[in-house]
């Protein structure tokens, strides 16, 4: 989304983009043709650049675009100079259809080139009756001056004869048809008296205005939304005249004002501005004088809207027919997604509960792909009126009131009745509230609470597993590479991971030690902890002190995997391993500690590591019980593997067949029994990366294991939310012998249900945030809820 200048000399001969649009686009172009993740080749046409920077950029004029990654006819461009056309109207002023065009306007004509006008070239006519004018300047662009006063109120024709202009270079082709502009003049009296294009008739019922450039309409202000910290203009709704009664075009759109603070909701105003598309939003760009107030005190009724988008037409159509209205969902919605609250101040809503994950609930392929197309439709964006990052305060929360560590907003949170204007922006609608005529801060109510204390399990032992989230106690802040980390003791110098420095440290470890001493587990297996040994300065060493500091001396200790293999970085050189830690007073680890770190296993026939290697030690009970536990964390779904292992689009995401393989390979090594002990009671736990219904969990359950948190919890279990969609990557798998030892099983939802802005990172946060954002308690401590698992061991 930056453009790039390609200058020789100091002087620019070619852009790609729109210099200094930077962030406010995603991309320029679309499908193929477009700068983001494809490759764009010249036309074989072009042979010159665009060393303009200003204009809007739309790649397809010079380029033409192919899949990333296309390399053939690299550097085999071999355009000529381009064949003779004929030159054409590039634009006027006035366009087409403008009104309110002043009386005593000069008309100007741009053509695509320098060309010859010969008398007779233009003409001009208004209500049927001839103008004379004079035609000054060109060769590229003329100015028609008429000789006399336009008629008020006229409706004229300007017209470029084709036969009288020709282009200057070639055989001097002549236009191919003759090119006519009409308009229509300002009225006399007072301009809100004037005549005025309806709201609708320039939103028409596609995707597009249907009526652009310059344009007088007329409205009721349904948004003040004006000021450089929100979207610096304001939202205007048809009424009366200013409506046409057809429910598929819009009776609202979007007028920048540059910020100026120029008018209050419920005012009917008149305004004259430059209609067009920016970033998918009809909008019209009016300033000053060309806003005039004729009214105070209007009021518009909110049309009714309802989840899910589409019905007996298209979702996006559906969507687009109340672009810039004002209107209220009556329904009862829920937060399914808070990941850009913090930074944007937004807040994903759904009906009907939060979304599930498609592929957590239903089998991957056909099935998942449905389920996602319904998701798709059953969400709305509500946002807050602005464009500024990181608003302080935070204005979505429960009860109307800004977002604290106190006031927190939880998945599953609802509203009803919201109403706000609904607008489009950054690839998506959007709801408004903020500014909104009847609108404002949303009552979020508290119907998911925070959970203080994990579900009873039951049972005499308790295992759990969690994801620590880069639990790093060495920061980026000693060498000036940044490599400060070690893939292991013996690996090779990696960026750290997790906080930035000792004071997010202090506040990361505060909550992570707070979320493992609620969690009161005999085993607890970690995942993502920092891989730098187990010496007194190792994170894990640092965690368990600090771990024990809090619940009493040596209550916790943990597996030197080092040392009971006898091999240096037995879980690997990546920047991140799993982990496990125990109570000596409960349980004791015994036989052989194994590690499952095979090429085939970390590797899973990729060029570079992708699953960390697995642990798995058995423990004894005092009453002689024994159970193995094995701690896993699988390859993520966030990159692709080896060129046959990318997203297939069935909803498994990348790198499906790379964890179905380490599971399958995981499965039997622990049939192979590699500890040792001949017993077959293994609990499988961990980050596995993949939702219920997928290959690797499937893989699990056809070797014998079954999925603990689906009998316990059934299929509206959840630990973890991804694009607002909830399902579980946590799991608990049990071996056939050892599912009738389980008392129960919970997941402990204190991280995927709360705003990531409550975390420890102090980034994009103010200083009066760092206060009021944080607390020391175990919520928002990582993005994955920890899982606990209650066992009633035999002996």
């Amino acid at each position: 989304d930056d453009a790039v200048v390609l200058t020789h000399d100091g002087a620019a001969v070619d852009v790609i983009g729109q210099i200094g649009l930077g962030d406010d686009a995603a991309e320029w172009g679309s499908g193929l043709t477009s700068t983001q993740d494809n490759t764009l080749r010249r036309k074989s046409t072009v042979s010159a650049g665009d060393p303009d920077g200003s204009d809007a950029f739309d790649p397809s004029v010079e380029w033409d675009g192919f899949a990333n990654g296309t390399f053939e006819g690299l550097g085999s461009h071999t355009a000529g100079p381009a064949p003779d056309v004929a030159p054409t109207v590039e634009s006027t002023d006035p366009v087409v259809g403008a009104t309110e065009v002043p009386n005593e306007s000069v008309l100007t004509v741009t053509f695509s080139e320098e060309v010859d006008a010969a008398a007779g070239a233009f003409t001009l006519a208004c209500d049927g009756t001839a103008v004379p004018v004079s035609v000054i300047g060109g060769p590229t662009t003329f100015s028609v001056d008429p000789d006399a006063s336009l008629p008020a109120g006229g409706d004229c024709t300007l017209t470029v004869h084709a036969a009288h202009v020709t282009d200057r270079d070639g055989e001097q082709t002549a236009m191919a048809a003759d090119d006519t502009t009409t308009f229509r003049v300002l009225e006399a009296g007072p301009v809100c008296d004037h005549s005025f294009i309806p709201i609708p008739t320039i939103q028409g019922s596609g995707s597009e205005a249907a009526v652009t450039g310059r344009v007088t309409t007329e409205g009721v202000v349904v948004g003040d939304v004006e000021g450089d910290n929100h979207l610096s203009g304001f939202y205007l709704q048809g009424v009366g005249d200013g409506t046409d009664g057809d429910p598929a075009t819009s009776d609202g759109l979007f007028v920048y004002d540059g910020g100026d603070d120029q008018v209050t909701n419920g005012d009917l105003v008149r305004v004259t501005g430059n209609v067009s598309e920016f970033f998918g939003q009809t909008q019209v760009s009016s300033f000053g004088d060309d806003i005039v107030r004729c009214d105070v005190g209007q009021t518009v009724a909110a049309t009714e809207v309802s989840l899910p988008f589409g019905g007996d037409v298209d979702a996006d159509v559906d969507r687009e027919r109340y672009e810039g209205m004002l209107v209220t969902f009556p329904q009862t919605l829920s937060v399914t997604e808070h990941f850009q609250l913090g930074r944007y101040g937004e807040v994903l809503l759904s009906s009907g509960g939060r979304l599930q994950q498609p592929t957590n609930v239903v089998l991957p392929g056909s099935e998942a792909q449905a389920l996602q197309a319904t998701n798709d439709r059953n969400q709305i964006v509500v946002d807050d009126s602005s464009d500024e990052q990181n608003p302080d305060p935070v204005p979505f929360a429960r009860g109307g009131e800004p977002l604290t560590a106190d006031n927190t907003l939880r998945g599953g949170d609802t509203a009803t009745d919201i109403v706000g204007v609904l607008g489009y922006g950054h690839g998506s609608y959007r709801l408004q509230p903020l500014g909104a005529l009847g609108g404002g801060p949303i009552e979020f109510q508290a119907a998911n609470p925070r959970p203080t204390e994990p579900e009873e399990v039951g049972g005499d032992l308790k295992v759990a597993s969690f994801n620590v989230l880069n639990y790093f106690n060495t920061f980026n802040e000693r060498s000036t590479s940044g490599d400060d980390c070690t893939g292991g003791v013996a690996g090779p110098p990696m960026e750290c991971r997790g906080a930035d420095n000792a004071f997010e440290f202090e506040r990361q470890a505060d909550k992570i030690v707070a979320a493992i001493a609620g969690l009161d587990a005999d085993v607890v297996g970690l995942i993502e902890i920092e891989n730098d040994g187990y010496g007194p300065a190792s994170a894990i060493q640092d965690l368990v002190d600090r771990l024990n500091a809090r619940v009493g001396a040596r209550t916790y200790d943990f597996i030197d995997v080092d040392a009971r293999t006898d091999q240096v970085d037995a879980l690997g050189d990546d920047a991140i391993k799993v982990g496990m830690l125990y109570k000596p007073a409960t349980v004791r680890p015994i036989a052989r500690t194994a590690v499952l770190n095979t090429h085939s296993f970390v590797y899973g026939g990729n060029d570079d590591p992708k699953n960390r290697p697995a642990l798995a030690q058995m423990f004894k009970d005092d009453d002689g019980g024994r159970v193995t536990v094995a701690v896993n964390h699988l390859k993520s779904k966030g990159s692709d593997c080896k060129p046959v292992d990318p997203d297939t689009g069935d909803g498994q995401g990348n790198c499906n067949l790379t964890r179905t393989q380490a599971a399958e390979e995981l499965a039997a090594w622990l049939a192979a029994d590699p500890n040792g002990q001949k017993d077959s009671d293994v609990l499988v736990m961990g980050d596995l990366n993949s939702y219920a219904m997928e290959d690797p969990i499937r893989a699990l359950e056809g070797a014998g294991f079954e999925n603990l948190v689906e009998k316990f919890e059934g299929e509206d279990a959840y630990s973890y939310v991804f694009d607002g969609q909830w399902g579980y990557l946590d799991h608990a798998l049990g071996s056939a012998s050892l599912v009738d030892q389980v008392t129960g099983v919970t997941t402990w939802h204190i991280n995927a249900d709360e705003p990531t802005a409550l975390d420890y990172d102090a980034t994009f946060k103010s200083d009066s945030q760092d206060e009021t954002l944080y607390a020391p308690t175990p919520y928002r401590s990582s993005d994955h809820d920890p899982v606990l698992v209650g066992l009633n061991l035999r002996r």
